[in-house]
């Protein structure tokens, strides 16, 4: 309770929207955490970012920033770096850490380096002259094409033949001047939600469609949740362990999710970590927060709490 006389009184901006694809998911997380600190009686502002932030925060003047940008400027550092000159805590990861974990290049060699198992990959670029040729050799289908700086499995396909691989690549191009392409690990999609140093817990996705896409992260009866994970408990704890370690490698603070492959032989595989979970109805972190005793008003405060005692600290 006395953690929380911390914010009685103060001025929390909610910084949502932004301008990446994921403005409509950040949207309406914005508005979910807008409306619950409302609730909770505190004194929060909620602001559709564009390129007048900076303008609106100086008139605000927030004693604290509660960051629910997805994508774009909110997790490759960008607000994390004006806020930091504004002299503005704010929830999450820093200016490093948050674009290291937006770039999925990145975050494989980071996780790479500290011993983490990642899919085999590849990186290819726009202007590269027999990339199809050389992704099939590479491995054989199905392959993951992906975006190397992208959210919400934007611009993701899965490509079973080499005639699907140019209309995957111009896809995820539409995204960013690199892509990932992947081999496709056939297993059991589990996500690990982290506060500070503490693993919450995990929940195992199961999309109704091949993989956990925009589509079926965001629509209501696309996925069945299963929490906890049906896994082993010690391949559970194996999974907590990996995803805090992922979490630690690259320097994220604040509240994070992990998304984990774990194939049929119970091998782990690490994909990413996502510094600015989603705070939708559907989304992962609240969902894994329930299972540490979190309701979701309590889980705000928590992570708004961690800002301003790393902050202060």
């Amino acid at each position: 309770m006395a953690e929380r006389e911390m914010l009685r009184g103060k001025r929390i901006a909610v910084l949502a929207g932004g301008v990446s694809a994921e403005r409509e998911v950040s949207l309406n997380s914005g508005k979910a955490v807008h409306d619950a600190l409302l609730r909770a009686g505190y004194d929060a502002r909620f602001i559709d970012v564009k390129q007048d932030v900076y303008e609106r925060l100086r008139e605000y003047s927030p004693e604290i920033a509660f960051i629910v940008l997805h994508g774009g400027w909110g997790e490759n550092g960008g607000i994390q770096g004006m806020l930091e000159i504004m002299g503005i805590p704010y929830t999450g990861s820093g200016v490093l850490a948050s674009a290291m974990a937006m770039d999925k290049v990145v975050t494989k060699k980071i996780f790479q380096m500290s011993g983490l198992t990642v899919p085999r990959y590849m990186v290819g670029g726009p202007e590269e002259t027999g990339l199809i040729e050389r992704i099939v050799s590479f491995g054989p289908p199905p392959w993951v094409v992906k975006p190397a700086a992208e959210g919400s499995s934007v611009g993701v396909s899965i490509v079973d033949e080499a005639d699907g691989l140019d209309a995957a690549l111009r896809q995820a191009f539409r995204f960013g001047s690199n892509v990932v392409i992947e081999e496709y690990i056939r297993g059991k999609e589990v996500q690990i939600g982290i506060l500070g140093r503490e693993v919450l817990g995990g929940v195992e996705v199961r999309p109704k469609k091949r993989f956990y896409d925009y589509e079926a992260k965001y629509t209501k009866g696309m996925t069945d949740y299963i929490l906890p994970p049906e896994i082993d408990d010690s391949l559970y704890r194996e999974a907590r362990e990996t995803a805090l370690k992922a979490h630690l490698a690259l320097g994220c603070s604040g509240a994070t999710r992990v998304d984990l492959i774990i194939d049929e032989e119970g091998r782990i595989y690490a994909l990413e970590v996502n510094t600015i979970p989603g705070m939708t109805e559907t989304s992962l972190l609240p969902k894994i927060a329930v299972l540490a005793g979190y309701g979701f008003a309590e889980l705000l405060e928590t992570i708004l709490i961690d800002a301003l005692e790393r902050h202060e600290g």
